[in-house]
């Protein structure tokens, strides 16, 4: 049994609760006015237990929404992150939330990566899968964000632009051309299109 003997501002919004035996507790107000926790009410584990897990729902829940203030999650990311302090239940309770209320959506968190690895990273298709894959996003997911990007003709034309930005200085050996093709087989992009493209310069050289 808990007995509640005084509670008191700490800072902010949350409070601290003092029990006539045991640790004083630090709960959130509006948990302490939704529950109607008062000075000299004994609780039961079963309703304390209620408490402090409405209390971690609610942090949870505003730890998600702060990160989500500086850059994109997809579901899996953003439980893993919240796992890291809080219990499986809670971060499933509010992953399920935010998804519901669209402030977590894998589809558009899909879609910006694949403009941030083909357009700004300069990736080949294999390197954006395996990074997106990392994520934790389904292959259908992957397919659908990546498919604007995977005709023969853009690929090559995002790899002559990546060759011209990084590499083209380095064409002017058999050494060189060797390590500028396993740097963009690094890069995610297929032999055939390497040879393609830089068979091209090839041919403007001469």
């Amino acid at each position: 049994m808990y007995r509640i003997t005084n509670i008191s501002q700490y800072k902010g919004r949350t409070l601290r609760i003092d029990f006539e035996q045991g640790e004083p507790a630090f709960i959130n107000a509006e948990v302490v006015s939704d529950l109607r926790l008062a000075k000299g009410m004994t609780l039961t584990e079963e309703q304390w237990a209620k408490a402090v897990y409405a209390n971690d729902l609610r942090r949870a829940r505003e730890r998600a929404l702060y990160l989500l203030d500086y850059k994109d999650y997809s579901y899996i990311l953003m439980f893993k992150k919240l796992s890291e302090n809080y219990p499986e239940q809670i971060c499933y309770e509010v992953c399920d939330r935010l998804a519901e209320l669209g402030v977590i959506n894998d589809r558009r968190f899909a879609e910006g990566l694949a403009r941030k690895y083909m357009e700004v990273k300069g990736f080949g298709r294999y390197r954006a899968v395996q990074e997106m894959r990392m994520k934790g996003l389904s292959k259908e997911l992957i397919e659908d964000a990546l498919a604007p990007y995977s005709d023969t003709e853009s690929t090559r034309e995002r790899l002559r632009e990546l060759i011209e930005k990084k590499y083209r200085r380095r064409l002017d050996s058999e050494d060189g051309v060797k390590k500028v093709k396993n740097a963009l087989v690094r890069q995610g992009y297929s032999y055939a299109d390497i040879n393609a493209v830089l068979g091209g310069f090839s041919e403007e050289e001469e």
